[in-house]
């Protein structure tokens, strides 16, 4: 079982941002915001479902540059509608389409998934896995 991932970013403030409107959709909020002076290190920014992150941002530095090869996160969404309302946000957000919303059948029959690029380039995806 996961209990939070995280990625590195080169721009916290405009990953940040960026990540408030695209997971808006599928109920997730920042609940932590640590500059490097409380860290030690770098900013770090926690999205989630109230009360716990499980998703963080990390600023890039010269010791933790951005990953290369960029990386893949998918979300879980309860609905379809909740994958096509992340699409929306992303993109107005500054996402590149990655891949429209709709049906993957070649990983299960009920696979709904919305892929786009995040301003590092990291595919981030919402999927739904129940029936219409």
């Amino acid at each position: 079982m996961i209990d939070h991932t995280g990625i590195i970013v080169a721009d916290i403030a405009r990953s940040g941002a960026f990540y408030q409107q695209a997971l808006a959709p599928i109920g997730y909020t920042l609940l932590a915001d640590f500059p490097a002076a409380v860290t030690g290190s770098v900013a770090v920014a926690g999205f989630g479902e109230a009360p716990k992150p499980d998703f963080w941002l990390a600023a890039a530095s010269t010791a933790r540059p951005v990953n290369q090869p960029r990386l893949h996160v998918a979300f879980r969404a309860a609905t379809r509608a909740m994958v096509d309302a992340f699409y929306h946000a992303a993109l107005a957000a500054g996402a590149a389409d990655n891949g429209a919303p709709g049906l993957r059948p070649h990983y299960h029959p009920h696979y709904y998934g919305a892929f786009v690029l995040d301003p590092d380039g990291h595919n981030i995806e919402a999927v739904c896995h129940e029936p219409a």
